[in-house]
């Protein structure tokens, strides 16, 4: 008995169908339909035109939400720079101070970075990742002023890129992109 799938050698199928049309086949031939014809006008035939549902949806901007990922990722760096020269300039006068900035400082980045990957895979726990990370650096940067810390002026821009983390983490297009409405 010769099943569908394997053909005696003459090259006889016994189900009928060509072997190019085999549901076994791997490879199938392109379909060999008309080809639709462009009018002088610019204009497809009617009886052609893609339904209006077949056309594709306009999706949400993603750039509240890569603005996000971006000012995250920027912050996180600055935050974390600054926390490294803090905890090498004390760690002789205060060490336990300097292991509190260190816990502080590898919990922001863990979630800022978590939630940037999860955000970019469209996760929505990932807007939240961020915006806690971005609290906990404010936190971190508050331990400056505590501590009564010189600093150079451009580190003060940092809390200013945490808080526009935040906002943009938090805004309604980026839940938008997240979501697709």
């Amino acid at each position: 008995m010769v099943s569908d799938r394997h053909h005696p050698p003459t090259g006889a199928n016994p189900s009928g169908q060509s072997p190019a049309s085999s549901p076994s086949r791997i490879i199938r031939r392109a379909p060999t339909g008309a080809i639709p014809i462009v009018t002088s006008s610019g204009r497809i035939p009617p009886a052609i035109q893609p339904s209006p549902a077949a056309l594709p949806a306009r999706f949400p901007s993603a750039g509240v939400a890569i603005s996000a990922c971006v000012l995250a990722l920027v912050g996180c760096w600055a935050t974390s720079v600054v926390s490294t020269d803090l905890i090498a300039s004390w760690w002789h006068t205060d060490r336990l101070f300097c292991v509190a900035v260190g816990f502080l400082s590898l919990v922001f980045a863990g979630t800022t970075v978590s939630g940037v990957i999860m955000l970019l895979l469209r996760r929505p726990v990932g807007r939240y990742l961020i915006a806690v990370g971005a609290l906990v650096a404010l936190l971190t940067f508050g331990s400056l002023f505590l501590a009564g810390a010189r600093v150079p002026p451009i580190v003060h821009v940092i809390p200013v890129i945490q808080i526009a983390t935040v906002a943009t983490a938090l805004h309604p297009a980026t839940r938008r992109w997240l979501f697709g409405s």
